[in-house]
């Protein structure tokens, strides 16, 4: 099980959401988004996002991204990735 400290980044001068690996944040229409590590950006309209005081979010249930990258399953809990074991 590995795990990555993720970053809560905020819409840039133009408007615009730009995620690097683990990131995450609210798009231009307010909906959670995020870089899973390794993989493409997704977004959370199907998981429920708790914002905690510091900023960070926990999403659940699990996410799972397929990409071309493969498959990442696992969590982000207080802004920290967490994938499941295989």
């Amino acid at each position: 099980m590995s795990k990555m400290i993720g970053k809560r980044v905020y819409l840039d001068e133009r408007g615009h959401l730009r995620l690097g690996d683990g990131d995450y944040g609210k798009d231009e229409s307010g909906v959670w988004c995020a870089r899973p590590p390794g993989h493409h950006m997704g977004n959370f309209q199907n998981h429920k996002v708790t914002e905690h005081e510091d900023g960070t979010i926990t999403v659940s249930p699990s996410i799972l991204l397929t990409d071309e990258n493969g498959e990442w399953h696992g969590f982000l809990e207080n802004g920290i990735w967490r994938t499941l074991p295989n």
